[in-house]
């Protein structure tokens, strides 16, 4: 008899296999169960690390930006700046890899917040944009007043503040649908990219 196959079930009626049943056919088969329901398990959920408010801030276009556009969407988050000649560059640059790796997922957005909004205006922003070659519908580059930046990077993100100092964060935030905080990645690490890339799958498959 077939098993009716309902949502969010992994039961299903596969040909030949009420046929096996005993020796090699039995192994094969509890081999191919086995593989079937080890599939169905749905991973550990990401830890919430954090909850994101929301928050106005200026792109990179000159236009206002509101948080509320990021609502629905998963998205990463890094702290930079463009004069910066230690880790912003290697930043950007992976944060341009990522881009790349989930050009399938156009839902995944990328967005980069100043530490020096003094230098960092819209203009300066752009051309820093231009250089990564930045695609303008996922990835933002964000500047505005020192206070709202200060507490968006040290008391939501809890990375670093935004005080005039330049030191930052080397880290990226992986920031779900409801923008909960649910991974940290330090850039420069071997298959950080990767383990990114994972969970964003993740989040993708099995919002939670």
């Amino acid at each position: 008899m077939m098993i009716p196959w309902h949502r969010h079930s992994c039961l299903c009626w596969f040909p030949g296999l009420e046929k096996a049943d005993t020796g090699k056919n039995a192994c094969a088969t509890a081999l191919i169960l086995t593989l079937i329901l080890s599939s169905c398990i749905q991973p550990k959920p990401l830890e919430v690390l954090g909850q994101i408010p929301e928050f106005q801030l200026t792109a990179e276009t000159g236009q206002p930006f509101d948080s509320k556009v990021l609502d629905g969407h998963i998205w990463v988050a890094d702290f930079i700046y463009t004069t910066c000649d230690g880790p912003c560059p290697m930043m950007s640059s992976r944060m341009h890899e990522l881009q790349t790796l989930t050009a399938e997922l156009p839902d995944v957005k990328l967005v980069s917040f100043t530490v020096d909004p003094a230098h960092d205006t819209p203009e300066v922003l752009a051309a820093y944009a231009k250089h990564f070659k930045t695609n303008p519908d996922r990835w933002c580059f964000l500047t505005g007043e020192q206070a709202k930046l200060n507490d968006l990077a040290l008391k939501q993100f809890h990375l670093n503040a935004v005080d005039g100092t330049m030191s930052h964060s080397t880290r990226f935030a992986l920031v779900d649908q409801k923008r909960r905080i649910r991974a940290y990645y330090i850039s420069t690490e071997d298959g950080a990219l990767q383990r990114m890339l994972h969970d964003i799958r993740q989040l993708e498959r099995y919002p939670s």
